[in-house]
């Protein structure tokens, strides 16, 4: 098997989860519906979760497991800007759900620490058609279809690249990928071996969309942690892949027409691109899988504009209908054009940390 990317001290033992397993579980055990503080380090291409502090941990994650049929909530303000981890070192509290997480409080370490266990909790209702959480392993082995035993969790990060007029990039995965195909997504992708947090989401945004944004030139944190499965639903067919996504947003000094300027997609993973300010972003993040919207809201425009790739290498811009963006996840597998739920899900943390 190989080296684990996402490590878990539970009770102080090292436990790397199995593919089958779900992170959120196994971090949530216990009575009552929490939260449990979750503490957190990364280290060059490693994630490690503990139920307790440990020695290198960074960053406190209360664990709060979501009750059906509970609401949507949280806080929605931070002190202070943005701000850059290696500038700063400190603690980042979290919280760590199936498709879910809270925005970051900034506090030194102590301070976060403290407050963990006394503040109150987030409430969060849990998807119900994730596989890893609406399964255990002995029902899925009931199937009839064998899922990899030989695989742990992979560990991925993905940039929330904001414009110095606060707009955000988001690109469409190309229809032939094998993963996610034709979803709105920011740039991200697999944390490779010994490679720094952010080293690897601006290596990712690179290898994307062609933008080179050097260290010293952007302000950046990180968002939240996404459980993320696909296939999304058990409809759909067993999990092929299992990943902690963590959500980067990187702050650049250059407007979104400097930076449309530079970007030069790659074609093998990337079919369109668009900028998106807050106002069509805060109508994406509301659509929650499972509702289903029939009626535009009248203060957006009916359409948003895009820059599609063409066969012949060239580009063209289109306008492309904002329902689109509002579809939600489907029952059963089809490549209709949507905005991923984990992409809502950091949209909705954007515009938290915009203070909207």
């Amino acid at each position: 098997m190989a080296a684990s990317r996402v490590l878990l001290l539970l009770s102080g033992r090292p436990v790397s989860p199995s593919f089958t397993q779900s992170v959120c579980r196994l971090l949530g055990a216990g009575p009552g519906l929490g939260p449990w503080p979750t503490h957190c380090g990364f280290k060059r291409g490693r994630l490690v979760l503990s139920d307790r502090p440990f020695p290198g941990a960074s960053t406190t994650l209360p664990l709060q497991v979501g009750r059906k049929g509970s609401g949507v909530g949280g806080r929605s303000a931070v002190g202070g800007g943005v701000w850059s981890w290696r500038q700063r070192p400190g603690s980042v509290r979290l919280d760590l759900l199936p498709h879910r997480a809270a925005l970051p409080d900034f506090c030194p370490a102590s301070e976060a620490l403290n407050q963990t266990a006394t503040d109150p909790p987030h409430p969060r209702q849990r998807p119900p058609f994730c596989p890893f959480v609406a399964l255990d392993q002995q029902q899925l082995r009931a199937g009839g279809t064998e899922l990899p035993t030989n695989r742990g969790v992979d560990l991925g990060v993905a940039v929330i690249l904001q414009s110095s007029d606060q707009t955000v990039l988001l690109t469409r995965r190309t229809s032939t990928l094998s993963l996610s195909p034709n979803l709105w997504v920011p740039p991200g992708g697999h944390v490779e071996l010994d490679e720094e947090l952010l080293d690897g989401g601006l290596r990712e945004l690179w290898e994307e969309s062609g933008l080179q944004l050097p260290q010293d030139q952007v302000s950046w944190v990180p968002l939240g942690l996404w459980e993320s499965a696909y296939p999304p639903r058990l409809s759909w067919g067993l999990p092929k892949y299992h990943h902690i996504i963590l959500y980067l947003l990187v702050v650049s000094q250059e407007s979104q027409q400097q930076l449309q300027a530079r970007i030069q997609p790659n074609p093998n993973e990337v079919s369109a691109f668009m900028w998106l300010g807050p106002d069509v972003a805060a109508a994406v993040a509301t659509m929650e899988d499972g509702t289903e919207t029939r009626h535009l809201p009248q203060e957006l425009p009916p359409s948003i504009l895009i820059v599609e790739l063409k066969e012949d290498g060239g580009a063209r811009r289109l306008a492309l209908p904002v329902s689109t963006l509002l579809r939600t996840t489907p029952t059963t597998a089809e490549g209709k054009e949507r905005v991923s739920s984990g992409t809502k899900f950091a949209l909705r943390l954007w515009l938290q940390h915009l203070g909207r």
